[in-house]
């Protein structure tokens, strides 16, 4: 029960401290100018109007749970810790990859590749980097459990080529909360939800600590969403996005659980699968597409759905994954 309640009292302050500092940190971000430059192409006209909404947003998330994280690990609340310094990992990846993602998206803004950001291959190739690292921290340093394996329940080790299997999971996961990322509100709801299933799991496999980072997660999320939901005040960008799904990949890797990430993660993961299909389904027809357009968002813009419905169903398909995917742990 006291676990329950720091949980919830950290979520909370999260939520406030974003909510606070929100109205600042946007006025910041249009004095300085940092608007989304958007490459409208055949997307709906209602995309024009996100032209130049301040982006960069992600770290409106990013700075209240780092604030937390850190005080909370280097104090005492009641004479039990709040974080553990296992918790340093993911927040580590955290700003590993919004480093990379506000990169990115400040090419996208100033740079020679103004509103294109940064190359896709150098982008992938500093994910890996970083995602290479992390995965070796997850096992050699913090020798969290490699899989549980489903039905039975049972942790098994599969050797070093964990390190690579973790990697690629966090570098797909990374870009496929990227790709989700295209309409007010979407991804921060679908992290939201992610988040707070993974917050569950852990607080039953006993991993207090890292619970309530997750649920520290869900509040800052939630303060990001008072700004976010259409019509948006600021967009998260590549700094937001490509943290919140690196850091839900390792939040999976170190409850043991990632087998389940797809089901938990449903909307990213088929996200992340409309852009590959679509993709090799071209090259193999020489120009034929299934969707009118991906991420597969884009393609239910096209043939009529408004923003509002695509969140809200999206939203509602991505709970019952997580919920399905949140029961399959609980088998063993």
């Amino acid at each position: 029960m006291e676990n329950t309640t720091i949980a919830i009292a950290v979520s909370g302050i999260a939520f406030l401290l974003s909510v606070i500092w929100g109205d600042p940190f946007i006025r910041l971000l249009k004095h300085w100018k940092v608007g989304k430059i958007i490459r409208i192409d055949d997307l709906p006209s209602s995309h024009r109007e996100k032209m130049h909404t301040p982006t960069m947003g992600g770290f409106m998330f990013l700075l209240p749970i780092t604030l937390l994280t850190l005080i909370l690990n280097a104090v005492t609340l009641f004479g039990s810790r709040v974080f553990g310094m296992s918790i340093l990992v993911p927040l580590g990846c955290m700003w590993g990859f919004a480093i990379i993602g506000a990169i990115d998206d400040w090419e996208g803004i100033r740079g020679p590749r103004r509103g294109l950001g940064m190359s896709g291959k150098v982008k992938l190739i500093l994910q890996i980097i970083v995602a290479l690292i992390i995965a070796y921290l997850l096992r050699e340093v913090l020798h969290v459990p490699e899989i549980v394996w489903p039905v039975t329940g049972a942790y098994l080790t599969i050797g070093w080529p964990y390190i690579l299997i973790a990697a690629f999971i966090i570098v797909a996961m990374a870009n496929a909360v990227n790709f989700t990322d295209g309409i007010d509100g979407l991804a921060g709801m679908i992290s939201l939800t992610a988040f707070g299933v993974y917050g569950i799991v852990a607080m039953t496999q006993g991993q207090v600590y890292l619970a309530r980072f997750c649920f520290c997660v869900v509040g800052a999320l939630g303060g990001f969403l008072w700004f976010n939901v259409k019509p948006a005040q600021l967009i998260m960008g590549d700094t937001g996005s490509q943290a919140l799904g690196a850091t839900l990949a390792v939040v999976s890797l170190m409850t043991g659980q990632w087998i389940w990430l797809p089901l938990i993660a449903i909307i990213p993961t088929a996200e992340m699968l409309s852009v590959v299909i679509q993709v090799l389904y071209f090259k193999a027809t020489k120009g034929r597409r299934v969707f009118k357009k991906t991420p597969i968002h884009h393609h239910f813009e096209m043939i009529g759905w408004e923003e509002n419905q695509i969140v809200m169903r999206f939203w509602l398909i991505e709970l019952i994954g997580a919920m399905i995917g949140l029961s399959m742990t609980f088998i063993g």
